[in-house]
């Protein structure tokens, strides 16, 4: 579109495709606050609950890898016509889901129509608008997409609250359909290539189906079958053969559907590291906090996105001077100080105790918000500043699809921990408070005039009813405490990779 064509109705039209980037990206962080009323509804086991956001951000890889081919395919406007329609039909199967396993399969829909939704916008703001323009249209985009995750919980637990978690996702349909009948009439940046359609490599699609699906459950699976049992070792096999099969055609391929050559730069490498440990960090905390308030502390949804909230607060208070500070710093810098300061906040979070509020998770919470932008723009510019022009859209794509990857398994990760950890943290917890243990009492919460270092006596049936509540809260926050640590320092450790990278060139 020219200069003298971007007038009101392109516009109109971008603040379209905003607010389906918006409702897109909302609904990854809107279902947090909600995940226990949810659980208790469609009466999911606590090993399988992390798959209502898995699901979702593996489909949203996969979208993310096909949308260069679908947009040269269907053209900007109807890739994103069909992807809101699809999202909005989606959102409404996920509420109509009577079963855990019906959410997962529309949730996953879901998300494959989301992933197609959210690039459009970012190539939208350079195609639609003349350069004096650009900027402004790339800030609306990015606050848009940062004010999402930053209000999500708050938005999630008071629908959750005030009508069912049903809404979480009929909330998307009248919005999405205006979204789309405005698309529609008032998108026209490019012109459908239906000849291009059979450039799609299926091999390479199937191979990254086969890949991302056998990962997830290797991560969460594999410990509880055994590592070494038969079922383990077959899906190991099957997710290096598909994952190793991916990397070889696509770094074949003349056009390959996700270009794996940008990993051999080493700069892009450790940055793409960078940021799937990123993503790790993010989804990984969102899961916990919420998991904490509801099973130990047990907030209801609005409380829970009440005290979820202050991290995107801290978000969008620290991104006007993470925005002045990426042209004013050298971005090894940034990285070393915004990772740092993520690090930091995680491992704070590891010394939780059950009896911990709003005021104990108000600073890991500022830490890890304010962080976020500190460690996205840095990496990004470290990232994409050595590449040719025509390579960065591609590696952008990259880039971008290894954060989800890095949701995933730091989730799958998460709920391996738990489930495996718990029971040991129980078994712990009785042996020391049998052995008198104050600190132990105080942690788990009961009076501490009997624990003063000497064995206890056995304890009679009602009185093990009564204190078992309180151990296995406690051992759960110690299983949480762990998860936190463990990305902590996964967080702490690319610290170390920061001077193997090199200062971008512009």
């Amino acid at each position: 579109m020219s200069a003298m064509t971007a007038g009101w109705r392109a516009w109109v039209g971008f603040t379209a495709l905003t607010a389906g980037m918006f409702l897109a990206i909302l609904d990854i962080q809107i279902v947090a606050s909600s995940l226990i009323d949810i659980q208790l509804d469609l009466k999911i086991p606590a090993d399988r609950l992390s798959y209502i956001q898995t699901t979702y951000l593996i489909a949203e890889v996969i979208a993310i890898a096909m949308v260069g081919w679908l947009t040269r395919v269907m053209s900007t406007r109807w890739l994103f016509v069909t992807a809101m329609t699809g999202f909005v039909l989606a959102s409404a199967a996920c509420a109509a889901s009577g079963t855990y396993q019906l959410l997962y399969v529309f949730r996953f829909v879901q998300g494959l129509f989301g992933g197609a939704v959210i690039p459009v916008i970012f190539s939208a703001a350079f195609l639609m608008f003349p350069p004096r323009q650009q900027p402004l249209a790339t800030v609306i985009g990015g606050g848009f997409a940062m004010l999402a995750p930053s209000i999500g919980p708050y938005i999630g637990g008071w629908i959750t609250e005030h009508l069912s978690w049903h809404w979480l996702f009929l909330i998307n349909v009248l919005p999405g359909i205006a979204i789309a009948v405005v698309a529609s009439c008032l998108i026209d940046i490019d012109r459908p290539d239906w000849k291009h359609a059979r450039k799609l490599d299926v091999t390479a699609l199937a191979l990254l189906v086969l890949f991302l699906t056998t990962l997830e459950l290797v991560m969460k699976e594999a410990p509880k079958l055994g590592w070494t049992s038969g079922s383990a070792i077959l899906l190991s096999l099957t997710c290096i053969a598909s994952g190793a099969g991916l990397w070889r055609r696509c770094l074949r391929a003349a056009d390959p559907l996700i270009d794996v050559r940008a990993l051999q730069e080493r700069t892009f490498a450790l940055a793409a590291w960078f940021s799937f440990v990123l993503g790790m960090a993010l989804f990984g905390a969102m899961y916990l906090m919420p998991l904490f308030l509801g099973v130990v502390r047990g907030l209801t949804p609005l409380e829970i996105g009440t005290v979820m909230i202050v991290t995107g607060v801290a978000q969008l208070i620290s991104a006007p001077f993470a925005t002045w500070a990426e042209t004013r710093i050298p971005a090894r810098s940034l990285t070393l100080c915004g990772y740092a300061l993520l690090a930091a906040g995680l491992i704070w979070n590891s010394f939780t105790t059950p009896t911990w509020d709003f005021q104990d998770l108000l600073g890991p919470q500022v830490l890890r918000g304010a962080a976020f932008m500190f460690c996205l723009l840095p990496v990004t510019r470290l990232a994409l500043g050595q590449l040719p022009a025509e390579r960065i859209p591609n590696a952008s794509a990259l880039f971008n699809l290894l954060r989800n990857i890095g949701g995933a398994v730091g989730l799958a990760l998460i709920d391996t921990m738990i489930e495996n950890r718990g029971p040991h943290h129980v078994n712990e917890i009785i042996a020391r408070l049998q052995a008198g243990d104050r600190a132990t009492a105080a942690f788990v919460g009961l009076p501490l005039d009997q624990f003063n270092g000497m064995p206890l006596p056995p304890i009679d049936d009602l009185t093990r009813q009564i204190v078992e509540p309180a151990i296995h809260r406690a051992a759960a926050v110690a299983s949480f405490n762990e998860a936190w640590l463990l990305l902590g320092l996964l967080t702490a450790v690319c610290l170390l990779a920061v001077p193997l990278m090199k200062r971008p060139q512009n």
